[in-house]
């Protein structure tokens, strides 16, 4: 049973069809997961009655399809991230910027918010192909490696003290992330497009809320799943020695 005493991140993971109603009501369940739902409703001045309601529809309905990774080893969630969220931002990137730089080179004299998804969105691009290039060269194969190490393999080599170090590193880039898209989100208005809107802005926005999306799915996976497993297979490999 949902309680309004559960963290959104608690809720997300024993019941992934609950994400859907977690996005409708912008409920930041990946970042800010650690919350109890009823703080989270009252600092966004929603009924937590009402999302109870929701979000135990949405269990009931089992609507969303679970993604299968709940019992997976490390190494298939690292695979199922990088093929399908790492992907994804990389293939996205650069259409976005292309209708990004368009859009507001023509409208944003009269819509100062797609100058915000422009500049913004430059800036998260940087920032996420970086991002993405230290998990999969650092991060993720240290963690595959610790899994290696608990079949017997060689403990993996480290550049740094703890896997905790460069996990916090990437949760505060994911937050990072997070505050320039609630940004974006905020200017326009949900990602809303304006009256008589062309098809290219409102292409691009709609683009962007799908972008957001999947960065909400890609996040949950890495902060409620994949890291906190990652410590605690670290501790347990250091346990042995």
């Amino acid at each position: 049973m949902i309680s309004p005493l559960a963290t959104l991140r608690s809720i997300a993971l024993e019941q992934p069809e609950t994400i859907r109603v977690f996005e409708n009501f912008q409920l930041d369940y990946c970042c800010g997961g650690n919350r109890p739902l009823a703080e989270a409703c009252a600092e966004k001045g929603l009924a937590v009655d009402d999302v109870l309601s929701s979000l135990k529809g949405a269990a009931a309905n089992k609507a969303e399809t679970k993604t299968g990774l709940e019992n997976a080893t490390l190494t298939e969630v690292i695979r199922h991230i990088v093929e399908t969220h790492h992907a994804f931002i990389r293939a996205e990137l650069p259409p976005l910027d292309f209708m990004a730089h368009k859009v507001a080179g023509k409208h944003g004299p009269n819509h100062p918010e797609v100058l915000v998804v422009e500049r913004n969105l430059e800036q998260l691009g940087e920032e996420l192909l970086s991002h993405l290039m230290k998990e999969e060269s650092i991060l993720f194969p240290y963690i595959e490696g610790l899994e290696r190490s608990q079949q017997g393999a060689e403990p993996p080599h480290a550049c740094f003290g703890s896997v905790e170090s460069p996990i916090r590193m990437m949760i505060m880039e994911h937050e990072g992330a997070a505050a320039l898209l609630e940004e974006m989100r905020k200017a326009t208005n949900g990602f809303t497009p304006w009256e008589g809107a062309c098809p290219t802005s409102a292409g691009l926005l709609y683009r962007m809320a799908e972008f957001e999306r999947d960065l909400h799915r890609h996040v949950h996976l890495e902060n409620n799943l994949l890291f906190p497993r990652a410590v605690e297979l670290e501790k347990a490999m250091l346990a042995t020695r």
